[in-house]
């Protein structure tokens, strides 16, 4: 498996680069990019969170996440319709993550309100409207991300992938073409292909640098199609992940998710990042656990299953698997914020 990591699929980097990148981070804060969007991304946020002050004998992590652009659908797709602004919830999220989660601050607490009610502002979020707000106020959305994270103290920072307005545009295996993140959720037919229109949207300022010179990057979990795959899909970033000396780790889905990765397994998620951007992966970061009977009986009434996993395909493409308990106690088959944060700052402080 090491045989597998010293072996760049991208740029044939060497090992000796990688070492020379494990001394400096004893010096200074682990740099880790997170990617992805949805309840997947804020997961391994909060997790990092809780980790990215500095200590006696730690120097601490520099957060940034990358958010996906192309949801249209509840709140920010009303707001991305009626005032013309980005979609701000999935960088609602994760500024709170960033901050520690919901509970740890009334201003945290007021972001994630959500009113209640059929007509005005039902449906929408606080902060959700301060985000758009400040973009109208500022004329620059990345700029009221950056002073909603002052607002709330984040503990890094958070970038929209583009700041261009994006639509996912996915091709189907029936040939058909379905326009719209929330259109293709309801089309729940195979998915052969996902683009952005227009394609290949200018990166914003400071992602590709950010990718560059990063120790770790974590992609996912989330959906593949929806919040994994548009990221990738931003002008030069997938040249800049193959450039980058980091640890690039795909942190792999329990469950599939009805009407776009149905019967899909681990390796068949890498794969369409591969058909996608081409070998960008190091990793995959695996569950471990098995779920409770009673609740994967649950979630097969909904058509979610749990992602199967074959090991020796998933090094047959060029992936290391990495296995832990990863499993959040309770009813709920979800990933623990703090397993994974553990599993990926290992990964990142001894090279896998």
């Amino acid at each position: 498996m090491l045989e597998a990591w010293e072996r760049d699929a991208c740029t044939g980097h060497r090992t000796s680069n990688r070492n020379e990148l494990l001394q400096a981070l004893d010096v200074r804060p682990t740099r880790i990019v997170a990617m992805g969007g949805g309840t997947g991304l804020p997961m391994v946020l909060r997790g990092l969170a809780r980790r990215a002050d500095s200590k006696l004998g730690d120097p601490g992590l520099d957060i940034t996440a990358v958010v996906a652009m192309s949801d249209d659908g509840g709140s920010s797709g009303r707001l991305r319709r009626t005032r013309g602004v980005l979609p701000p919830g999935d960088v609602r999220n994760c500024l709170v993550a960033l901050a520690g989660g919901k509970g740890t601050s009334p201003l945290s607490e007021v972001f994630q309100y959500r009113f209640a009610g059929k007509r005005g502002l039902a449906g929408h979020a606080v902060g959700n409207l301060l985000i758009a707000a400040l973009a109208e106020l500022k004329g620059d959305f990345l700029e009221a991300v950056r002073v909603s994270g002052e607002l709330l103290g984040v503990k890094g920072r958070v970038l929209p992938s583009t700041t261009s307005p994006v639509q996912l545009v996915a091709q189907m295996e029936d040939s058909t073409e379905v326009v719209g993140e929330r259109n293709i959720c309801r089309a729940r037919g195979r998915i052969h292909k996902v683009l952005l229109s227009p394609r290949s949207p200018p990166p914003v300022d400071g992602l590709l640098e950010a990718i560059r010179t990063a120790d770790l990057i974590a992609i996912g979990p989330g959906s593949l199609y929806s919040s994994v795959m548009p990221n990738l899909l931003v002008d030069g970033v997938a040249q800049a992940l193959c450039e980058t000396r980091a640890l690039k780790v795909m942190v792999a889905n329990l469950m599939t998710q009805p009407g776009e990765t149905d019967g899909m397994d681990c390796l068949d998620h890498v794969r369409a990042v591969i058909d996608h951007v081409g070998p960008l992966l190091d990793a995959v970061l695996l569950n471990g656990t098995v779920p409770s009977e009673e609740a994967a009986r649950r979630y097969a009434l909904k058509g979610s299953y749990p992602v199967r996993v074959n090991r020796r395909a998933l090094i047959s493409a060029g992936v290391v698997p990495v296995e832990a308990d990863l499993l959040k106690e309770g009813p709920r088959i979800r990933h623990d914020s703090r397993k994974v944060a553990r599993c990926l700052l290992k990964m990142a402080r001894s090279g896998l």
